[in-house]
């Protein structure tokens, strides 16, 4: 507003000066004295002050203003600031407007010079006029209508580059905390199978007041055994976590389903009567099946610790294209000897779901059943055909 009303002062000044000066053309039924001028540059000149505000008043002052000033005499100052007026009414104002704007001063372009051709006798002056009433109608126009449509070119820019902007963060957003379950996922499985055997074993020993030292060292030694991988497998994640761009795990620390029996014989030290069954020719697995596999084994067997049974079954079946985990074990009577939070079986159902396999878990006839089948060739993983 202060802008406006400083460039509607010193056009008003600008304007006084060429009236001063002369600047003006009076018709031969007029005699207005050089003050009278002044009111139509007025008119024009309050339009500059008002034409971000209200451009719809800014365009009825300045053709207020330059009516009378055709009617008393056009003067330069008058018609100049008036091409203000057009340009702002078609910049600031409405769009429908901007679109008339245009056709109607083409039209009054082309109709002043026709008409002057005609007045005068002498086709000459149809151009002569229409290039100037063009000048001062149709530039101001077209160079508001160019201007607004780089404006609004760059609006939309600025909208789709923030739209953009917006789905990138989204995209960051899901990123991180797909990363973050997948972490969760691992440190579950990597610490429930180790401190809840060490759990177990270490409430046997206190509980039971009637075990020598044989057996007392025995049970020590599997504790101090489950310690130990746990803490391998911790030191090879956090390697893994700190190595850059991240991606999969290397031959040496990567965890396969054939390994299964070492989980097994961990069970068995456990406690735990388990035996493991292989069919079918074992084959190549991706790595994230085999990870998806070995893992589903780990927890299977952890809550066999955890709610108190004594006999576990694993069965790996390969057929064709896909592999199938088992694990069955009968439902203790009782209270379980460690509390569950219930993110084991959400951890074995999202791995299986990320690589596009099947999983189920619940009871049958005779205890609690996990079972899962994975696909056994890269091709049948999600994502893969791409």
């Amino acid at each position: 507003m202060r802008r406006d009303l400083l460039a509607a002062g010193l056009a008003f000044a600008g304007g006084l000066v060429l009236l001063a000066t002369g600047a003006s053309v009076g018709w031969w039924w007029s005699d207005t004295p050089t003050w009278v001028l002044a009111g139509p540059l007025a008119l024009v000149c309050a339009g500059v002050a008002v034409r971000r505000r209200a451009p719809l008043v800014a365009l009825g002052l300045g053709l207020a203003g330059v009516a009378g000033d055709l009617w008393f005499g056009p003067t330069l100052g008058t018609i100049l600031i008036f091409t203000d007026n057009l340009y702002s009414a078609t910049l600031y104002g409405p769009r429908r407007l901007a679109q008339w704007m245009v056709w109607i001063t083409c039209t009054l372009a082309v109709l002043i010079g026709s008409v002057t051709g005609v007045v005068l006798w002498d086709w000459r002056w149809v151009a002569v006029a229409g290039v100037q009433a063009g000048l001062v109608l149709t530039t101001p126009v077209f160079s508001a209508v160019i201007l607004r449509q780089h404006r609004d070119q760059a609006q939309a820019e600025r909208a789709r580059a923030e739209q953009v902007a917006r789905l990138a963060e989204l995209d960051r957003r899901a990123a991180v905390n797909a990363e973050r379950a997948r972490m969760a996922r691992e440190l579950h499985d990597m610490i429930a199978n180790h401190f809840s055997a060490i759990a177990i074993q270490s409430t046997a020993v206190l509980s039971r007041r009637d075990l020598d030292g044989e057996a007392v060292h025995k049970v020590l030694g599997s504790i101090r055994e489950n310690s130990v991988q746990g803490l391998a497998e911790m030191r090879a994640m956090i390697e893994l976590l700190r190595q850059e761009g991240g991606g999969e795990q290397s031959e040496t620390t990567r965890r396969r389903l054939a390994d299964s029996e070492d989980l097994v014989e961990r069970a068995r030290q456990s406690g735990v009567d388990a035996c493991l069954r292989v069919s079918g020719e074992p084959a190549e697995l991706p790595a994230s099946v085999d990870l998806a596999g070995y893992r589903i084994v780990q927890e299977a067997l952890t809550n066999v610790l955890k709610h108190g049974g004594r006999r576990a079954e694993v069965a790996i079946d390969y057929v064709a294209d896909r592999v199938t985990v088992t694990v069955e074990n009968p439902v203790a009577n009782g209270r379980a000897r460690l509390p569950g939070a219930g993110t084991g079986l959400i951890g074995m159902k999202e791995r299986t779901a990320l690589v596009g396999g099947l999983f189920e878990a619940g009871p049958f006839e005779g205890g609690w059943r996990v079972w899962a089948e994975l696909p056994a060739t890269a091709g049948a993983l999600p994502g893969a055909e791409g």
